[in-house]
């Protein structure tokens, strides 16, 4: 079996359950936050401000994050080395493509530092 260095999991097949996975998470973070938009009397600052400084919601919402930049970065990958390396290019654009890879990479990293921050105040 050939294993890429570049895909998020150990194969296509783990590639497509994290997509998957990651998508019901994300469901279920969006429900919730429109749930709570709609359904709070009184929402605005002070009720959002109380339901971030809970624990598990920002756990939720670290999971959610995480679960962007893993959906995102799958995504992406398949994205860049089918259709843009392999298809536009011929195949013959191992560097366009490892250059385009690090700099999604830097993005992911930065949003999720980025996200972390916003979430717990590091």
């Amino acid at each position: 079996m050939v294993r890429t260095v570049t895909s998020f999991g150990r194969s296509g097949t783990f590639d497509w359950l994290y997509q998957r996975v990651t998508s019901v998470v994300l469901i279920a973070y969006l429900l919730f936050i429109v749930g709570f938009i709609f359904l709070t009397k009184d929402f605005g600052y002070q009720a959002w401000s109380e339901l971030f400084a809970q624990r598990w919601m920002r756990v939720f919402s670290l999971v959610a994050l995480l679960s962007v930049i893993i959906h995102a970065w799958i995504g992406l990958w398949s994205v860049v080395t089918d259709y843009i390396t392999n298809r536009v290019m011929g195949g013959k654009a191992t560097v366009l493509r490892l250059f385009a890879e690090a700099a999604l990479a830097v993005v992911a990293v930065l949003y999720t530092v980025w996200g972390i921050e916003i979430l717990w105040g590091v």
